[in-house]
């Protein structure tokens, strides 16, 4: 099973249902490796020095951020914590909107969100109701240290998470070369309208998406195979562990927090709802009896040297 992505708990006024972000594509791309074709060992990396050329280890290494061309300003490592928001375990819905008013190109990536153990009936509340309005959820999540936009909406038996784009990331078309004006001012004929609109209409159908296949990539794999038949086989990458669903315990009165949340929002119709439950944690500290010291006056043994790392082929 894979792994999930981010792990907490889907809000939307009082209700908080637990829930893992599971990647909802798979990368299928074909990737190379660079290797010395004078003996095919691959090309490792190395961070090295822009002036002097020697390799740098990673405590000597901080982030900076280049303002102007060859300056730079260096950022620690709290700077960065301080500009990341507060909120990390929670999927906060802000709005709810229809669900066809949204311009498909602020979509970008497809999550699944799976409700944790005994967190079904939030789950299914949720995905039925925005089922029934046609509408979908408008939240933020922050995944590692960067806070993202996205929407949350059914599809079929799921609630899929789908990450955003912010206005600022998209190009006004104004910058391209976009033809403006009416047929008439390219002198587009009745005919040609006409023609055009008939070869449409000959090609449309239902899209099936198990018609299109990623041919190159079915004709390099066979391309590859026939290389490793004659040349030998590429070994494999372990598989990872599974990870462990997370359980939720609590029973929730669902009509409760609806009425609640219903309520508070009717007393403050123009303001966001800024209410939001911390959810309390403990940390549970296991102690761990201390390992013996280890004997002294051992001799050392002369360091062997360590063959160059190959990093693992990557799977197509």
């Amino acid at each position: 099973m894979a792994r999930p992505v981010w792990s907490g708990s889907l809000s939307f006024g009082l209700l908080n249902i637990p829930v893992a972000l599971m990647t909802g594509e798979r990368k299928t791309d074909i990737s190379f490796r660079m290797l010395d074709s004078r003996d095919n060992s691959p090309i490792r990396y190395e961070r090295v020095n822009a002036e002097t050329g020697e390799e740098v280890p990673w405590k000597d290494i901080v982030k900076a951020y280049e303002y102007d061309k060859g300056s730079y300003v260096v950022l620690e490592q709290e700077d960065i914590a301080s500009a990341a928001p507060e909120s990390h375990d929670a999927i906060d819905v802000e709005a709810f909107v229809e669900a066809g008013s949204i311009d498909p190109r602020y979509f970008e990536k497809p999550y699944v969100l799976v409700p944790a153990k005994k967190a079904e009936k939030g789950y299914v509340l949720l995905r039925e109701a925005l089922e029934k309005t046609g509408r979908i959820g408008i939240a933020r999540v922050v995944i590692r240290t960067r806070e993202h936009l996205c929407a949350v909406m059914p599809y079929g038996k799921a609630l899929l998470l789908l990450m955003m784009r912010y206005p600022q990331e998209l190009v006004d078309f104004d910058e391209y070369a976009i033809p403006e004006g009416a047929k008439g001012d390219y002198r587009i004929t009745a005919k040609e309208l006409a023609f055009s609109e008939q070869l449409i209409e000959t090609m449309s159908g239902e899209f099936d998406p198990k018609e299109y296949r990623d041919e190159f990539r079915e004709r390099l794999h066979k391309v590859i195979d026939d290389r490793m038949k004659a040349h030998g086989v590429v070994k494999r990458a372990p598989e990872e562990p599974e990870a462990d669903e997370g359980a939720a315990t609590n029973v929730v009165d669902f009509m409760s927090l609806l009425q609640k949340s219903i309520d508070r929002n009717k007393r403050t119709p123009a303001k966001k709802s800024a209410a939001k439950k911390a959810a309390g944690k403990q940390e549970k500290a296991a102690a761990r009896p201390a390992k013996a010291a280890k004997k002294a006056g051992a001799k050392k043994a002369p360091a062997a040297k360590k063959a160059p790392s190959r990093a693992a082929r990557k799977r197509a």
